[in-house]
């Protein structure tokens, strides 16, 4: 019998409902009592991440001991951003599966030294720390293109996932890998709901993807 995965989501809820479609389909399966059980909270009444760190952090401890009541025995949570306040989750005492841990691991393994980071700025500082302590270089947006960033990763939140913002994205992670980047991590969650790893000309790091095969690991 596997464990009990809980999910903290909803930040964004694309972004989350795509998560748990990783998390089902990298699950190895013959029928459904081969699944993984999750129990999610796709709350996007979390405050903003970026604007509002303590309150948000807050109410992400009341959502992990919210699901640690309902039976969660290991904790997850698709948003790179939101591990800034990884604090109050990690104090209600169950495992909880640092996303910006496992996919600086998984960036590292490819061999790459200069590794592209497309994240908000608040995901950005927690990469930049990580990838940092492991000796790689750290290749971040610059000028406007970090205001475009944001605004691709607002155009998904609304429901925009069309080419315009997808021809944005693509020519982001290319300004990433012009600047020296050996590798691009999709450092934010609706990053992948624009861009596809055979659009990015060098290695690309999912961290929705790396987190789902994570969870599957821990708990299947």
């Amino acid at each position: 019998m596997g464990k009990v995965l809980g999910v903290l989501g909803g930040m964004g809820p694309a972004a989350t409902v795509a998560f748990l479609a990783r998390v089902q389909a990298l699950t190895p399966a013959e029928g459904d009592q081969d699944h993984i059980r999750v129990i999610a909270d796709i709350n996007p009444q979390v405050p903003d991440r970026n604007r509002a760190p303590d309150a948000a952090e807050a109410v992400l401890g009341q959502m992990a001991m919210r699901l640690r009541d309902a039976g969660a025995q290991v904790l997850a949570m698709p948003c790179n951003t939101a591990h800034g306040q990884a604090a109050g989750i990690r104090k209600v005492g169950l495992p909880f599966i640092d996303m910006i841990a496992e996919t600086t691991e998984a960036a590292a393994a490819g061999g790459a030294k200069k590794i592209g980071v497309l994240a908000t700025p608040g995901g950005e500082a927690l990469y930049t720390r990580s990838l940092q302590g492991k000796g790689l270089v750290v290749v971040r947006l610059a000028g406007h293109d970090r205001d475009a960033f944001m605004d691709c990763v607002y155009a998904v939140k609304r429901g925009d996932v069309g080419e315009a913002p997808r021809a944005e994205m693509r020519r982001l992670a290319a300004a990433l890998v012009s600047a020296g980047a050996q590798a691009v991590i999709a450092g934010c969650t609706e990053v992948p709901l624009l861009l596809e790893a055979g659009e990015v000309s060098v290695a690309f790091v999912d961290s929705a993807e790396v987190l789902a095969a994570a969870c599957v690991k821990a708990c299947a």
